[in-house]
């Protein structure tokens, strides 16, 4: 069987990179994406160390880092304006050898798109797994354009995947988090700030400069499930936290409510038994979706693609049994900690009650009089993850 075929479902962040690293191996790969085009669902991404890292290995990192923002210090605050805790960008890097880079989801997209075959995306092209694939037999999906079969499936759907349902069937797939987030870009108000994400009961709110001089915001709050403002989430925002601290009310009062995203958070806490099946993996929120109170749900899904493609290797390399069990094996102990990690955190910052509320502030602050760097051990572990070496046999020249 001719072994050259990837297929990728789903052209987010996790699918592309997947694509590139792939591409870059010697696959002849197909990106399938539902969505007219790839205008991305999305505000702002934070790239963690341990990204860039991922990115370097397709030529990408040293591009992202550029588009670093954050130079100076910020840290946590209270509603009030405190500050309970401080970081510097500077000892973050000097910890983890990186910077974190925030960027807006568009401007990663074009960077991945962009170092792809023009051909290789097809847009409004909503696809079925139709086989998993197994050691004789290739994989087949079912396109607008006819089926397809490939060595290769690569399932980046998405929170809610198609493919993992179709893998595995008797999993209860992602629950509620019981919290909403909403997430803006707006111009940069007036009056300077420090970058910061700030703490309140049941609430939490960060603001953080982009490359081009706009801001990233985000919010999330506890709610039920489904909810959504009475009038626009502008006017939502204005009455969860219209009275915090400064740039809060300046950042809303610019907001255009029609371009304000709201989501609510669901996550997969109960553990897949794997990320493959047969010839397809799973790869992203399709397999291992979190909250988003350690940032790192983007950057999982570049390490996921970066790791499939070193275990996949060349095309007349790859044997689907062992190198797809090796991408489990590395990746699903990893992403089911940072799933339970990100639900504590969770946890942590959305007390609502006084008491706890107090407690949890008198704790951050008391930790953060150790200095930035006792603030960052919480971590290590995540930011300071390397890539595996690409094996000299399966580099590409």
């Amino acid at each position: 069987m001719p072994q050259h075929r990837a297929v990728v479902l789903g052209a987010g962040i996790g699918g592309l990179t997947a694509a590139v690293a792939l591409h870059q191996r010697g696959w002849n790969v197909t990106v399938l994406e539902r969505a007219a085009g790839l205008a991305p669902v999305g505000a702002g991404l934070g790239l963690a160390p341990n990204a860039l890292r991922a990115l370097d290995v397709i030529g990408l990192g040293d591009r992202v880092r550029a588009l670093a923002a954050w130079q100076g210090d910020g840290g946590m605050r209270s509603p009030d304006g405190r500050w309970l805790a401080r970081t510097d960008a500077r000892a973050a890097a000097a910890r983890f050898g990186d910077p974190l880079v925030l960027l807006h989801r568009a401007t990663l997209v074009e960077l991945l798109a962009a170092a792809l075959p023009a051909d290789t995306v097809r847009t409004g092209a909503p696809a079925v797994l139709d086989h998993p694939g197994d050691a004789r037999t290739p994989a087949r999906v079912t396109a607008p354009d006819g089926v397809r079969e490939a060595e290769l499936v690569v399932a980046a759907d998405g929170i809610r995947s198609a493919a993992r349902t179709a893998l595995f069937p008797a999993h209860p797939g992602p629950r509620y988090s019981g919290c909403t987030t909403w997430r803006l870009v707006v111009p940069a108000p007036e009056r300077p700030f420090a970058p910061h994400e700030t703490w309140g009961a049941g609430r939490l709110w960060g603001t953080q400069p982009l490359k081009d001089g706009r801001i990233y915001a985000y919010a999330m709050a506890a709610a039920p499930a489904g909810a959504h403002a009475p009038d626009d989430e502008r006017a939502e925002l204005l009455r969860l936290f219209g009275d915090w601290h400064h740039p809060v009310p300046a950042l809303l009062a610019a907001a255009d409510p029609d371009r304000i995203l709201r989501h609510d958070v669901h996550h997969l806490t109960d553990p897949l038994p794997a990320y493959h099946q047969g010839r397809t993996v799973l790869l992203g929120d399709a397999a291992h979706a979190m909250m988003p109170t350690l940032g790192q749900g983007g950057n999982q899904a570049v390490e996921d693609a970066v790791v499939l493609a070193h275990h996949a290797r060349t095309p007349a390399a790859f044997d689907p049994g062992p190198a797809l069990a090796a991408y489990t094996a590395d990746r699903l102990p990893r992403t089911t900690a940072l799933v339970r990690k990100a639900a504590r955190t969770g946890a942590l910052t959305l007390v609502s009650a006084r008491p706890a509320v107090l407690l949890r502030d008198t704790l951050v602050r008391t930790v953060s009089r150790f200095g930035p760097g006792f603030v960052l051990r919480g971590f290590d572990g995540i930011a300071d993850w390397r890539p595996p070496a690409v094996p000299e046999s399966s580099r590409v020249s």
